[in-house]
């Protein structure tokens, strides 16, 4: 089961005040039924959603709906659940704010519909039902999307998801619309607003193992470049010593200089703060990381003079 199936089969099961059902079934006929025929025609391959609209139409309106059931077409092979409603259907479709009063499409719904936070939840659970999907956080993105095909709805679910700030766009897709959320927490937001509270927890320790993860992998290559450093700077010093020592030019050296020298080639691959705490333990004369790091500067521009 996808993670989108998770979601809409926790938000279906919410119960609902009447003011809050009429909401959300607008939000999912808005987006999802289409007339043909004198008949309200809604579809799903989600048999819970299917049985959810089912009993609303028939509590709210006491209207039975006629369920037909189709083979897939897609590549998943779902059947497909296809409602059909006909009776008292002219109230209804203007009731959930389909049409207006003169039977023309509403392009956007009217503000009572939505006049309250949890009618705007509602709303937006049931546009979500109709076409929305969220990337499993397990996968490399996060990404949630609603497809629907008329522009002035797409605006206006996006604007319903502004309200909670959640930086909704839009965009044109194959002659849709899709408004979309890519920010991680703002997916997350999202899932609260439609109370899909199991999916939150879901997405949240997802996104903690995640961000642990990449936080690890970074200090794991900050380690890695440093210890890179560690082993080019102590090369280059052993290199610079065996040209003094082909060219007899060590004893050109001072003798702190010549410490330096020695026990670098006793510990190559001593970083510098290492090297200076074991000459400081080991001869009792303190030298710090930058007192060192002087001496081999040394060593070095002797070194040059031989090239």
């Amino acid at each position: 089961m996808s993670y989108t199936t998770k979601i809409k089969n926790e938000i279906i099961q919410i119960n609902l005040e009447k003011s809050e059902a009429l909401a959300e079934l607008s939000g999912f006929i808005r987006n999802n039924g289409y007339i043909v025929n004198n008949e309200l025609v809604l579809t799903t391959e989600n048999s819970i959603i299917k049985d959810k609209i089912v009993l609303l139409m028939k509590n709210i309106y006491e209207v039975d709906s006629v369920i037909e059931i189709k083979d897939g077409l897609n590549f998943n092979k779902k059947d497909l659940y296809v409602i059909h409603i006909s009776t008292n259907l002219d109230f209804i479709l203007k009731d959930l704010c389909y049409l207006d009063d003169d039977n023309n499409y509403l392009e956007t719904p009217p503000e009572y519909l939505v006049g309250a936070n949890e009618e705007i939840r509602a709303y937006l659970r049931g546009v979500f039902l109709s076409g929305g999907s969220i990337n499993d956080p397990k996968t490399s993105r996060y990404h949630m999307e609603i497809l629907m095909d008329k522009a002035q709805e797409a605006v206006f679910v996006q604007k319903l998801l502004n309200i909670f700030d959640l930086n909704a766009k839009i965009l044109n897709r194959d002659k849709r619309y899709m408004v979309y959320i890519k920010e991680a927490e703002r997916i997350s937001d999202f899932l609260k607003i439609i109370g899909a509270m199991n999916a939150v927890l879901y997405f949240e320790n997802v996104r903690i193992y995640h961000d642990k993860k990449n936080r690890t992998n970074r200090l794991n290559n900050c380690e890695q470049a440093n210890t890179d450093k560690i082993i080019e700077a102590a090369t280059s010093q052993i290199k610079n010593i065996e040209i003094l020592e082909k060219n007899l030019a060590v004893e050109l050296l001072d003798d702190k200089t010549k410490e330096a020298l020695e026990y670098r080639k006793k510990y190559p691959e001593a970083s510098l703060k290492e090297l200076s705490e074991i000459i400081s333990l080991e001869t009792n004369n303190k030298i710090t990381k930058s007192g060192l790091n002087h001496r081999f500067r040394k060593i070095s521009e002797l070194a040059s003079k031989f090239l």
